[in-house]
């Protein structure tokens, strides 16, 4: 903008010069248009979190298997919430804990979950008698595949039935997530290929997790 500024001041000075009687119009409607302009945004907001104590509290408030396959795929994946809601059955391999995700812009990247989530997914296809091919289904017959607002309800609910202080939603893991590999020392590439960002400089916000979770801790404990 600074710059901006400067090449207006001198464009001014030659319309003046060179167009006196026209320049008070055409400096106005420059006027007009520089002012319209925004600073481009530069800060973003530091990815928010969950705790490891916080995780253990939403599993201890699952009544279902549906609720903890839910609560440990988003936990184990990271995947986006619309991800979650677009698996189907064939898109898991419990054999080798692995999945495929379509992701934004129809690009698909593997991913893997934990053996627990591979316990409570196989548990909970078990418990269901319904034809429906998504991962995820309603509870209400006939079986429909469950909407990405069921969904946030049903995080909403586990919270809502723990002392987790925090806002709990299905990004939040995918935060959570991040910020796990982060701790164990994955590199930013790895993340961003396992997050499926298209750009590296969506996956560096993550970089600042490393003091935002020592601060959050420190908060906590301290």
């Amino acid at each position: 903008m600074p710059q901006l500024l400067e090449i207006f001041a001198d464009i001014s000075r030659w319309i003046h010069y060179n167009d006196p009687i026209n320049s008070t119009v055409i400096l106005y409607s420059w006027q007009t248009y520089i002012l319209k302009l925004r600073e481009p945004k530069t800060d973003k907001r530091i990815p928010k979190f969950l705790i490891e104590e916080d995780v253990i509290l939403l599993k201890i408030s699952c009544e279902s298997p549906r609720e903890y396959a839910i609560l440990e795929f988003l936990y184990s994946t990271g995947c986006r919430v619309g991800e979650v809601q677009k698996h189907d059955i064939e898109d898991i391999n419990l054999e080798d804990c692995s999945a495929i995700v379509n992701g934004k812009g129809a690009k698909q990247r593997e991913i893997y979950f934990t053996t627990e989530c591979k316990i409570w997914i196989k548990r909970y296809l078990e418990s269901r008698d319904d034809s429906c091919t998504a991962l995820f289904v309603t509870e209400t017959q006939p079986a429909r595949r469950m909407s990405i607002p069921t969904i946030r309800h049903s995080l909403k609910k586990l919270a809502s039935l723990t002392n987790v202080a925090v806002n709990v939603y299905p990004h939040r893991f995918r935060h959570t997530y991040a910020c796990q590999l982060l701790d164990n020392g994955a590199p930013l590439e790895f993340i961003q290929g396992m997050l499926g960002h298209e750009k590296a400089s969506t996956t560096q916000i993550y970089a600042q997790l490393r003091g935002e979770r020592r601060r959050e801790l420190y908060r906590r404990y301290i």
